[in-house]
């Protein structure tokens, strides 16, 4: 007879995992906006401020003031509903997100921006005249005394609300519209500190800021972050519009 054949050991079966596997992230969608929606942005500028002058005809104060801040305020925000509609949205389209790092590179090129921003319109006052090296903001508020609490709101738009809008519109929607084409960095700083100096539809001063656009522009390129370049740009206006303050409240002489 055959010997009797040991039955298989059975092993209890493995107990099922505790952990599932992390899902995969989803996918980011590139966004699918061009150099057509920064034009467009840009006519929305435009026409708000037409229509504001057509309604206000001679402004009073409180007129210059909404004149001033409504249109750039549109237009960007146009600019983030675009991101909305046909990306990501501004935090992941624009790297606009608080990172310290991000805030203390802004600060420290917005510095050095201070300093050349300062040496180039002493200059430019000197070669150019004093009547050639006024912004159109200062040229709306000369011979203008303005309330205090307006006098204010000025100069915090000008400090801190104005940067965000113009780089929404320059180092976000338009330096993303010229990524999507797949220029170099270098390209797209070069022509987004173009469009920012003629822009802002003062001739006599395009080459001035030519020079304060340059440090904002390589804060954006160096971090990739629109944070950095709203830093810079809110350090480089601080001075300005602290001399509009003055100027408005009648301290100082326009």
């Amino acid at each position: 007879m055959n010997a009797a054949q040991p039955e298989p050991t059975k092993h209890a079966p493995l107990p099922a995992s505790t952990t599932e596997p992390p899902p995969e992230p989803s996918p980011v969608r590139t966004h699918r906006w061009g150099l057509g929606a920064f034009f467009f942005a840009q006519a929305v500028f435009v026409l708000v401020s037409v229509v504001l002058a057509a309604i206000f005809g001679t402004p009073d104060a409180l007129a210059i003031v909404v004149t001033l801040i409504l249109p750039t305020v549109v237009a960007a925000l146009v600019a983030v509903a675009i991101t909305v509609v046909r990306g990501n949205g501004p935090r992941l389209d624009f790297g606009l997100q608080w990172r310290w790092s991000d805030v203390t590179t802004g600060l420290s090129i917005g510095a050095v921006g201070l300093v050349s921003t300062t040496i180039a319109t002493t200059l430019w006052t000197r070669w150019m005249g004093p009547q050639n090296a006024h912004s159109t903001v200062s040229g709306l508020l000369d011979g203008v005394k303005l309330p205090p609490a307006l006098a204010v709101v000025i100069f915090l738009h000008v400090w801190l609300l104005a940067p965000v809008c113009e780089e929404v519109l320059y180092r976000g929607l338009l330096w993303g519209a010229m990524e999507r084409l797949r220029w170099s960095q270098l390209n797209v700083f070069l022509l987004s500190t173009a469009l920012f100096a003629i822009g802002h539809l003062e001739p006599d001063r395009t080459v001035l800021l030519l020079v304060i656009a340059i440090p904002i522009g390589v804060a954006r390129m160096v971090t990739g972050s629109l944070t950095a370049s709203v830093v810079a740009h809110q350090v480089n206006n601080f001075l300005p519009a602290l001399g509009l303050l003055l100027i408005s409240l009648g301290l100082m002489p326009a």
